[in-house]
């Protein structure tokens, strides 16, 4: 599953993919490295798709798939660190630190990734991954609406339609391609959180990256539901 992640530590934002039997102790190790913060520290927040709180995940055992956590839900890392702490305060009340006090700190999960150029820090990794949203860009604005598609994502069978939408979007980053699919396989009817990009019938229409789709002379495929 695809699951948005943002802590307080600063302004950090990523969107990972996770397997939904991963435990929470599991997936607070896999988050050290994209946010700095200590599994023994962390505290961890589910918000739905619109950054609505929804619950904490304070059981390291449960799995997300248990704990009924959803793609495009997000993950909203507390670090509760001492060095985190205020001495007026209670011990359970934690402060943000800006970005730039945190930076500064000499021992911290953050300057080790730096030092190693790990995670976020992997200028080769985030050069390959820039030039992967450059090519995902170009080939958005190489799509026509109208467009006849079939449509090829990981876990789902191939699908055809229609393209109606293409370019970014306010709910992830990068460039979108919306499709019409001729059978009810989608996820919405072209809109997303109260923002309307195209028109269609529900569970007709999706949202995929430019990669994933093919256009070319594919017949429509005939809904057998309105035979």
């Amino acid at each position: 599953m695809s699951l948005t992640i943002t802590s307080n530590l600063n302004n950090f934002k990523t969107e990972r993919r996770f397997p939904a039997d991963i435990t929470i102790a599991s997936l607070k190790g896999k988050l050290e490295l994209l946010t700095g913060a200590m599994s023994a520290s962390m505290k961890l927040e589910l918000k739905d798709k619109d950054g609505n709180p929804l619950q904490k995940l304070n059981e390291d055992s449960i799995t997300l798939e248990q704990l009924g956590v959803q793609s495009g839900m997000e993950v909203y890392v507390v670090d509760t660190a001492p060095s985190f702490m205020d001495a007026e305060d209670s011990p359970d009340v934690a402060f943000q630190l800006s970005t730039d006090e945190y930076e500064k700190r000499q021992e911290s999960a953050l300057k080790f990734l730096k030092d190693n150029k790990l995670g976020r820090f992997d200028e080769e990794k985030q050069k390959k991954k820039e030039e992967a949203e450059v090519r995902e860009t170009q080939l958005a604005e190489s799509l026509k609406v109208g467009q006849r598609c079939e449509v090829a994502t990981a876990g789902n069978p191939t699908r055809r339609g229609e393209v109606k939408y293409a370019g970014t979007v306010h709910f992830k980053e990068g460039a979108w391609v919306g499709i019409q699919y001729d059978e009810p396989m989608g996820k919405n009817d072209g809109s997303v959180g109260g923002k309307r990009y195209f028109e269609c019938k529900p569970n007709y229409g999706g949202f995929v990256r430019p990669s994933n789709v093919t256009v070319g002379d594919f017949p429509e495929i005939l809904d057998l539901d309105e035979i």
